[in-house]
């Protein structure tokens, strides 16, 4: 892999994010997410479906092990966990109100603003649309897992990532499962799907080189969602909620070590110009996570307009540090995979521009996979 490539020909931001400044707030939060009518968004999917005749198990040790982890790691959303909980949505929000949160806000100078004049009720109702704005995007994010993982193991030419990729199927359907009925049985509500996340999801989909769904997938997405479950899981009261989460948890580890061990080999046997492509997708893909954790649907829906939340957006170091630690799991696996430094670095100056190049030398998930994802977590006695 060549490192010593000029930046001359990698796309501008424009032609990446279609702003010159990625931290346009106002365009950030003027993009809201809809549901079409019929309730069906259809993506043009280009891929090649591949069959390999080389039925040779464990031809690829690593991804072979992660198999075998994988099929005793499986639990039931329906049986393993305590569906019975009682959980009071309205109770758990003034709670956390009374302790100072302020929904996806914390230390922001609300002066001059609309929500400068909010009181208590107002605050508790942006805590209960946070939590079913950020849930309903962990389930479409879980969808889109779903898809893309099938399509893995359509276009990816080797046995064992085949094998792997099906038992990852199974995950993603029991990911959708649980979201959807903690949402339904235990919320208030369901959001549509974020913009941003529906722009970086389609373009994932839509893309025919197999090993982009992994980048975009395995580690962009799945990375970020990791990181986010496991805030929420050290945040949530709510014991039905931590236990999903912690069983989720233990599923992603193995997803992302997934994406990162495919990569590996065949990012040794591309060009430069290949590479240089892989850096503008993870850097555009990293655009559009962070700029999906606005909650642009939950603001419209409250009635603020995006100019307002705008002028907040940079105002809050509590949140832009929050934003940032979303970053922690992916930042290291782009490093193993060479992403950071090729091409002068490229990826690595925009990561520094986001605020997030501290990471790089976090543990990668490779090597975190085998304390988190051993065993079934519902028989597990550590979680």
């Amino acid at each position: 892999m060549t490192t010593s490539d000029t930046t001359e020909s990698m796309r501008s931001n424009i032609e990446l994010l279609g702003r010159d400044n990625v931290n346009d707030y106002e365009q950030i939060y003027s993009i809201i997410g809809h549901e079409e009518p019929d309730g069906h968004h259809a993506v043009e999917d280009h891929c090649k479906a591949e069959f390999t005749w080389d039925y040779t198990k464990g031809a690829r040790p690593q991804l072979d092990k992660l198999y075998e982890k994988a099929k005793g790691a499986q639990w039931n959303g329906r049986t393993d966990l305590p569906w019975e909980t009682e959980v009071d949505q309205q109770q758990i929000a003034h709670e956390l109100y009374l302790e100072g949160t302020r929904g996806p806000l914390a230390n922001a100078d609300l002066s001059g603003t609309p929500l400068e004049k909010w009181g208590e009720k107002e605050w508790v109702t942006l805590n209960i649309e946070n939590q079913n704005w950020t849930l309903s995007q962990f389930m479409h994010g879980e969808q889109g897992a779903l898809m893309c993982t099938a399509k893995i193991v359509e276009t990816v030419p080797w046995i064992d990532a085949k094998y792997y990729a099906a038992t990852q199927v199974v995950d993603e359907a029991r990911h959708v499962e649980v979201f959807s009925r903690y949402l339904q049985e235990k919320c208030s509500g369901i959001y549509q799907v974020n913009a941003h996340l529906s722009m970086l999801l389609d373009d994932i989909i839509a893309d025919s080189r197999w090993d982009m769904t992994y980048l975009g997938m395995q580690v962009m997405v799945e990375g970020l969602a990791l990181a986010a479950f496991s805030f929420m899981h050290q945040l949530t009261p709510d014991p039905l909620l931590k236990k999903l989460l912690r069983y989720v948890m233990a599923d992603e580890a193995r997803h992302v070590a997934f994406g990162v061990l495919s990569l590996q080999e065949i990012y040794d046997g591309l060009s430069a110009t290949e590479i240089r492509e892989r850096q503008e997708f993870a850097y555009e893909a990293a655009v559009r996570m962070r700029d999906r954790m606005a909650g642009q649907e939950v603001w419209d829906r409250l009635g603020v307009k995006p100019a307002d939340m705008a002028r907040l957006a940079d105002q809050d170091p509590q949140r832009k540090e929050f934003q940032s630690l979303l970053f922690s799991k992916i930042v290291p696996n782009c490093k193993k995979l060479g992403l950071l430094d090729a091409a002068d670095g490229w990826l690595r100056t925009k990561f520094t521009e986001m605020g997030v190049i501290a990471f790089e030398d976090f543990v990668d998930t490779t090597l975190e996979v085998d304390q988190a994802a051993d065993g079934s977590p519902a028989m597990r006695t550590d979680i």
